[in-house]
């Protein structure tokens, strides 16, 4: 089974497509040749939409199999599209693009270190998690830096080991670091994962494929 693949010719998987356990939300534009490699990497069902009216779904919304947070400028269509699949939480202010500020699974959220605190409540809340508001090897979009699974969670190569151990005592998964496409530690642009598998962005190197592989317990 391929391992890599790309979104209209480029490696950043991850800005154009959210994975939610079960379900894909994925641009309507999206090759089918992309369609075919994420139901068969992730075994999932493919939920097709814009976020307001953009491809970047990856960077818009983010979310657990409780629910789904999104931009607040989603349009009523969009909305309707996914609250067909989750409750739907709209995510308004400055700080909106919720793929970007949050990292979550079913039990846990990392949320962006400067999003409003009540904000940041109201989130967990909603998903039904536990919150940390913090970077991730120094980087404060937290939902492009790293993804999380139940099984394991992937962060920025700068992490400290001080991190890590913070992050594997409040997270409770194996926590470990990598990179994705070459060298690039933004690995949520260019991973897409659930429990059920992986698939990366194209330039994505043996090695690296490697460590995804370890840290979200795909290795036979």
């Amino acid at each position: 089974m391929e391992r890599t693949i790309t979104f209209t010719g480029g490696p950043h998987i991850g800005v154009f497509s959210r994975v939610l356990e079960d379900i894909a939300v994925i641009p309507p534009e999206a090759p089918d040749v992309f369609k075919q490699g994420i139901r068969a990497a992730l075994d999932v069902e493919l939920v097709e939409t814009t976020i307001q009216g953009s491809a970047i779904i990856g960077s818009l919304m983010a979310g657990n199999r409780k629910g789904i947070v999104v931009s607040g400028l989603a349009t009523k269509d969009e909305i309707a599209v996914l609250s067909d699949y989750r409750e739907v939480m709209l995510l308004s202010g400055t700080m909106n693009a919720a793929g970007n500020i949050i990292l979550v699974n079913d039990k846990i959220a990392i949320i962006h270190p400067e999003l409003e605190k009540e904000i940041a409540d109201a989130i967990g809340e909603f998903l039904g998690v536990n919150v940390m508001q913090c970077s991730l090897g120094g980087v404060k979009t937290v939902g492009m830096a790293g993804a999380a699974t139940g099984k394991g969670m992937i962060v920025p190569p700068r992490a400290t080991d001080q991190e890590l151990t913070r992050l594997g005592e409040f997270c409770g998964i194996p926590v470990g670091t990598g990179t994705i496409n070459m060298g690039s530690g933004l690995v949520g642009t260019g991973l897409l994962v659930n429990t059920r598998g992986y698939i990366a962005g194209a330039l994505t190197s043996g090695f690296e494929l490697g460590r995804i592989e370890d840290i979200f317990g795909f290795l036979e």
